[in-house]
This record gives C-alpha cells, sequence and structure tokens, in this order.
C-alpha cells in the first residue's frame, strides 16, 4: 500500500481552501494523511478547517513564506510519499491515482507530476507551447522557467533527504530553484492528463506583489552554481541562461533609467562573465 501525505500550506486563503481541501477528500485514491501549514493567518482560515475538518493536523508556522511552512509539513509527515497542494488550487479526482499507477509501473520514479488546467479570473487560459509538461531528464529544459507546478507533484521524501528542502532565502521562485535541483540528478515522471486546476488573478499572488520575477531566478541560478555540485555541462548550461536573464534585466532597467539595477546587475554580469 502507497501512503501519501498531503502537505498544503496556506495564509489568509479563508475563500479558497476549503475547495483544495474538498479536492483531496474527493480523490479516488485516498490519501493517509492530510496537513495544513498556516503560515500567520488574520481570516478564519484555521476556525474554518477545525470546525469542519477535524480529521486534519493543522501545524502553524510563524516564520513568514510558503518555502518554510512548506518545509514544515515535509518534515512533520509521516509518509514516504509527499503530494503539496497550494491553498488556491484544485485536484481533480483521479490525479493521485494516475500518480500511483505511474509508481506501480514504472522504474523507481521518485517525482511525478500532471499536466494542468489553468484559470485565471474565471477564464480558461490556453497555454502555450513552452508551457508544455516534459519527462525524463529535464534540466536544461526546466532552466527558462519553471517547468512543474508544485500542486501537481507526488515526491518521494528520499529526494528531500538527499537534496535539500525548499531554500527560504527565495521569496518566490523558490520551487524553480529546487525543481533545478532535483532535475539536475533525478528524472522526471509525468501524468499526461490534466488533473490539477491552478486558479490565477487573485490579488495575493505572489507573482503580483514583486517586479521582475527573473530577478528570483538570477538568485536561484547563482545559488545553484555557488553551492551546489553540478557538472561542467550543466554549469554552462545554467551559466548561459544567467547571462541572457541577466540581460533582461538590464535591458528593462536601462528602459526605465534605474541606475541602482543598472549597477548592480553590470557587476553580477562581470562576475559571472569572468568565472568561468
Amino acid at each position: 500500500m502507497i501512503k501519501i501525505s498531503v502537505i498544503i500550506p496556506t495564509f489568509n486563503r479563508a475563500d479558497f481552501i476549503e475547495n483544495a481541501i474538498k479536492s483531496v477528500l474527493r480523490q479516488t485514491y485516498k490519501v493517509d494523511e492530510i496537513i495544513v501549514i498556516d503560515n500567520l493567518s488574520t481570516d478564519n482560515t484555521l476556525v474554518l478547517i477545525k470546525d469542519k475538518y477535524p480529521q486534519i493536523t493543522v501545524l502553524k508556522e510563524n516564520k513568514p513564506g510558503v518555502s518554510y511552512a512548506r518545509n514544515k509539513g515535509i518534515l512533520k509527515a509521516k509518509n514516504n510519499w509527499i503530494a503539496l497542494l497550494d491553498s488556491d488550487d484544485e485536484w481533480l479526482p483521479n490525479k493521485i491515482e494516475l500518480q500511483v499507477e505511474k509508481i506501480r509501473s514504472e522504474n523507481s520514479p521518485l517525482l511525478i507530476h500532471t499536466d494542468e488546467v489553468w484559470i485565471k479570473n474565471g477564464k480558461l487560459i490556453n497555454k502555450k507551447k513552452k508551457h508544455a509538461k516534459l519527462e525524463g531528464y529535464i534540466f536544461k529544459e526546466s532552466l527558462q522557467m519553471c517547468a512543474i507546478s508544485p500542486s501537481s507533484v507526488l515526491i518521494n521524501k528520499l529526494l528531500f533527504e538527499k537534496y535539500g528542502m525548499f531554500d527560504f532565502r527565495l521569496i518566490v521562485c523558490e520551487d524553480y530553484e529546487l525543481w533545478l535541483r532535483f532535475t539536475s540528478k533525478t528524472s522526471v515522471h509525468l501524468v499526461k492528463e490534466k488533473c490539477v486546476i491552478k486558479y490565477g488573478g487573485h490579488k495575493d499572488q505572489l507573482s503580483k506583489k514583486y517586479w521582475g520575477m527573473d530577478r528570483f531566478r538570477i538568485a536561484a541560478l547563482e545559488n545553484l552554481l555557488l553551492e551546489y555540485n553540478l557538472s561542467k555541462i550543466q554549469k554552462k548550461e545554467v551559466l548561459d541562461i544567467l547571462i541572457y536573464k541577466i540581460n533582461i534585466i538590464l535591458t528593462g532597467a536601462k528602459k526605465r533609467n534605474n541606475n541602482t539595477i543598472i549597477r548592480l546587475y553590470n557587476t553580477k554580469k562581470d562576475y559571472w562573465e569572468n568565472k568561468y
């Protein structure tokens, strides 16, 4: 029997989290454990969960940031298989069942993700070709943008034990950085069916809160080069994308005459161009 712990981080998501929880409870393959980690909510999220879903384990994380919350849930989980779900997303009913079938039918997968549906402000979004979900050794393809949705993954704890947890130093793009660590070492398996509904457009999304998301991807790539054991080929692939993204930030800063950003990213560019 494959037992699964579901980790749901949340912050002021009383209007969304019940749909997320219900989508877990509707799974055709029943999960063994649901853990909600509340990240300093000030609305009635906690009251709602405790009153209506007493079977759910609720933890509090007093350090702000989704990485702290996810990491706490992963460490507290009693099972070897971890499924992540953002509190504003939903699973379709056969999501876990299809992933368990992958575990049973394929050669020792440690990370299985799925395709997904995107809905923004109530409207279905048609994804572009570059957003197509990939499988196999996808490190190079994952460098440009986040190639895996946290809400779609089923992960064996072994990956966290070997390659680390979410990096709390990154306010956003923490998932992008984690998937790069994982995909640099292991293959990714894919359920091609759409099993997750991702909702966008609401005001509290982190991608709306911070400008220039490539700034955070640059920081993730720099950390990867400085702190992680990559092959020579992988270092070259990271460096190429890093310089490319630095140039994007510089182009925007020059248009806005933002000399502080220009100086900072010119310094970064000079450092990395002379590093290897």
